[in-house]
């Protein structure tokens, strides 16, 4: 059965470090990501715009930049995800900066606990995203959702879900990461994060890499994917603040994609990190949707 599409779209760059990702959500409507996915015969609900606090832009205080406004956005984000999961939807949540997957994915564990089913998160992106307030060079929170989703962060953000922590590390399989701090990798070593960074993928490929991180999911699995554009290579999209060389190619991506799409258990969906302003004629938000597309079915599979 086709599931049931709802798209949220978190329009703040609250929690990076360059403006500008607060107008993804538009971009990739533009590049039609609505009548996409329903070419594959899938319902899809546009729910509109979530609304918060605006942008500050202020310097750090304690290590952390916006934390009363990045709660507020993550709050409206849980409540949202939670809502559409309860309705029996997949949520995609049109980003926004990536400090909104705490809100998202733990609205998803919550889901999950809920309904007695296993999680599974596959996080692409060129960062570990696995900072502190103590670790961090700049403050920035978009660097650290997937510590506070484990607990490593301050309590505002790590009860978003209403379980310290909202999820296990041993839930998330990492994949592209090629951008992460010293302190930072002591830490996600620490916490036992499966990392799936370029080198490894360099050295096995990436059906490999794929078929280790799918390992175990079965028909009781939540799979979330959480999809920060600049899990590509920057060649490929430059419309993103932190690009990092070296990232997957567009085959690689397209992979990837295919083969998270041939498990039949994606339940929902953050894409996160689109920069218009730093984009070349929406370049990068086209590249996006045709990259979620191969997530909803479609394929370069021409063998029977």
């Amino acid at each position: 059965m086709n599931p049931l599409i709802s798209l949220i779209g978190a329009p703040t760059d609250i929690g990076a470090g360059s403006r500008g990702s607060s107008m993804g959500p538009e971009a990739l409507r533009v590049a039609g990501i609505v009548p996409v996915l329903q070419g594959h015969g899938l319902e899809v609900i546009d729910r509109g715009n979530l609304t918060g606090p605006a942008n500050p832009w202020q310097p750090p205080t304690e290590g952390y930049r916006h934390l009363n406004e990045v709660v507020a956005w993550n709050e409206a984000v849980h409540a949202a995800m939670h809502a559409e999961l309860q309705l029996g939807r997949l949520p995609i949540l049109l980003g926004g900066d990536h400090c909104l997957g705490i809100g998202s994915i733990s609205a998803v564990a919550r889901h999950c606990r809920e309904a007695g089913k296993k999680l599974r998160v596959l996080w692409l992106d060129a960062h570990a995203d696995f900072n502190t307030n103590t670790l961090t060079p700049s403050g920035n929170i978009h660097g650290m959702p997937v510590a506070c989703l484990c607990g490593y962060g301050p309590p505002e953000l790590c009860a978003i879900g209403g379980t310290v922590p909202a999820i296990s590390p041993k839930v998330v399989r990492q994949i592209g990461i090629r951008s992460v701090d010293p302190g930072e990798k002591r830490l996600v070593h620490a916490a036992g994060l499966d990392v799936f960074d370029m080198r490894f993928i360099d050295e096995m490929g990436m059906r490999h890499t794929m078929e280790l991180a799918l390992a175990t999911i079965d028909a009781n699995t939540h799979l979330h994917v959480s999809f920060d554009v600049d899990f590509l290579d920057a060649d490929i999209a430059p419309g993103v603040g932190t690009t990092v060389k070296g990232g997957p190619t567009y085959r690689e991506a397209q992979l990837c994609m295919e083969m998270i799409a041939d498990t039949g258990r994606l339940a929902s969906l953050d894409v996160m990190e689109l920069n218009p302003a730093l984009d070349v004629r929406n370049g990068t938000a086209i590249v996006a949707v045709d990259l979620i597309e191969s997530l909803f079915g479609k394929s370069t599979l021409m063998r029977a």
